[in-house]
């Protein structure tokens, strides 16, 4: 069986030029992927999805 590939989102915030991008695949069970779009096969981060919940909820707190 053929797996899907990851789907990755970019980030609201992204600079609408092409620059400033972050995406994220939140389709993995445990852990949230995140790379920078302009290097899709370089190095990405992984965060378990409570630190990352956090982390999104304090920068819409400002």
């Amino acid at each position: 069986m053929k797996s899907n590939p990851p789907e990755w989102h970019k980030s609201s915030y992204s600079d609408g030029s092409g620059g400033d991008c972050l995406e994220v695949n939140d389709t993995h069970p445990t852990h949230i992927p995140v790379r920078d779009s302009k290097a899709p096969h370089g190095p990405t981060l992984a965060f378990r999805r409570q630190s990352w919940s956090m982390f999104v909820e304090d920068l819409k707190l400002g």
